[in-house]
């Protein structure tokens, strides 16, 4: 856990590093707003077109060896591009080029290491794991912006570039030394799937592979319930970056610096509730919507804000409310799906996923040009909480939302030993070790 762990934090602070910069790196090349836009939809439609394929390139390799060679892949093109930038080589179709293969790397990059990092805790040890999976990424992106300016303004952009292929380096040299925790299999689960042999490499690769993802998830009812929670969350709320920043420079009279304190509290609250998150042990989609219900109250509260300070009032338990269900979302979809299918099952979520984030801030835009700022934020939280509880009292009725989805199966009626204070400080517990990110390694 804390070599992984340690790699993760690497990796996101320079992921981060590159990401501050990049978007103003493609508007020096390409000298239009608009070619920005398309960049950032050329990296992304590999994961809305392809990643049910992606899922199954994972469920048909060994995830180690997928991990350690997309990670090796991603920094090759993070190298090529920061010399690309260096010698002033860098052209539009050269950039486009580079953002189709991120994107497409990144299909099988993201389940891969998110699903090795459940791979080395104990069951029972997953929603902790992920917690501390999402404390890393807050921290590695707060990390990362910061050392951006730095780097750029002492070596130029391409030291982002140079900085973010080192850390996928450290994470593929990470990788071939981490020790997966062995499994049974589960009921009714093949037992050679279970243990990623021959067989379940056959199945996954052939032509039903990828369907069969798609199949499962939509015959599951409460993972199509966390698909709808998640993406009317994603679309009508959780887009502070333009929602709030809109709010605090427009209708609160402040400025860059004032918005930039609402995103400091975000950050700080999200990586609370992902801290306080690291204690569940049952989550369950119920759980996922209760506290997506509650984010969006805060969000209706927050639009009605009168002033700044209200408002970073409001935002704290916001941000720390939706880290929880975004943390109970995630142990919920990584650990549902038999160990065979789900490669396949984060394929499905991958491409639904970015479907929403692609469709959420144009709708948001629109939105806000009719209703405001105020408006967009009170409607898009009353939108979510009625789309939830419709969608509470049609699958209550019928029993589809368990009460808890349980990640640990012991073996013997014995309970488990209670960790040290010390062991639990870092998400591990004896003969457990370490887990991933909900996001993956980047």
């Amino acid at each position: 856990m804390r070599w992984w762990s340690a790699a993760n934090l690497v990796s996101n602070a320079g992921t981060w590093m590159q990401l501050t910069v990049q978007n103003l790196l493609v508007l020096q090349v390409t000298g239009s707003a608009a070619m920005t836009g398309l960049s950032v939809a050329v990296q992304a439609a590999p994961g809305l077109l392809l990643g049910v394929a992606g899922g199954a390139v994972v469920d048909s390799w060994p995830r180690k060896v997928t991990a350690t060679v997309s990670q090796a892949v991603l920094g090759t093109v993070a190298f090529v591009t920061a010399a690309l930038v260096a010698s002033d080589l860098l052209n539009t179709g050269v950039l486009m080029a580079l953002a189709a293969v991120t994107g497409l790397i990144a299909t099988v990059d993201g389940p891969a290491c998110a699903l090795l990092g459940n791979d080395l805790v104990e069951p029972r040890d997953v929603p902790s794991a992920i917690a501390l999976g999402s404390v890393v990424h807050s921290v590695g992106r707060l990390a990362g912006a910061a050392l951006a300016g730095s780097a750029v303004a002492w070596f130029g952009t391409a030291a982002a570039y140079v900085a973010n292929g080192l850390s996928f380096l450290v994470v593929a040299s990470v990788i071939p030394f981490l020790k997966p925790v062995p499994r049974p299999p589960r009921a009714g689960e093949p037992a050679a799937a279970a243990a990623r042999g021959r067989g379940g490499r056959k199945r996954a690769a052939g032509r039903g592979g990828a369907r069969e993802g798609l199949a499962f998830f939509l015959r599951r009812p409460r993972l199509v319930a966390l698909a709808g929670i998640t993406g009317v969350s994603a679309v009508f709320g959780r887009n502070y970056g333009l929602t709030l920043a809109v709010l605090v420079t427009g209708p609160l009279a402040g400025g860059a610096g004032d918005f930039g304190t609402v995103a400091t509290v975000l950050a700080v609250g999200g990586t609370i509730g992902a801290v306080l998150a690291g204690r569940l042990r049952r989550p369950s989609v119920r759980l996922v919507a209760v506290m997506a219900a509650c984010g969006a109250l805060l969000q209706v509260a927050a639009g009605l804000s009168p002033s700044l300070v209200v408002l970073i009032l409001l935002v704290a338990p916001m941000a720390v409310v939706e880290s929880v269900s975004d943390t109970a979302g995630t142990t919920v979809l990584q650990t549902d799906p038999p160990a065979h299918l789900r490669g396949r099952v984060l394929g499905v979520w991958r491409s639904a996923s970015t479907g929403w984030g692609l469709a959420g801030p144009p709708l948001l835009g629109l939105l806000m040009e009719v209703a405001g700022a105020r408006g967009a934020l009170v409607a898009g939280g009353l939108i979510v909480v009625g789309a939830i509880g419709a969608g509470a009292l049609y699958h209550g009725r019928r029993g589809l939302l368990p009460r808890a989805i349980p990640v640990a199966r012991p073996s013997s009626p014995e309970p488990s030993p209670v960790p040290s204070p010390a062991r639990r400080a870092t998400g591990a517990t004896a003969g457990a070790e370490p887990l991933p990110e909900p996001v993956p390694v980047a």
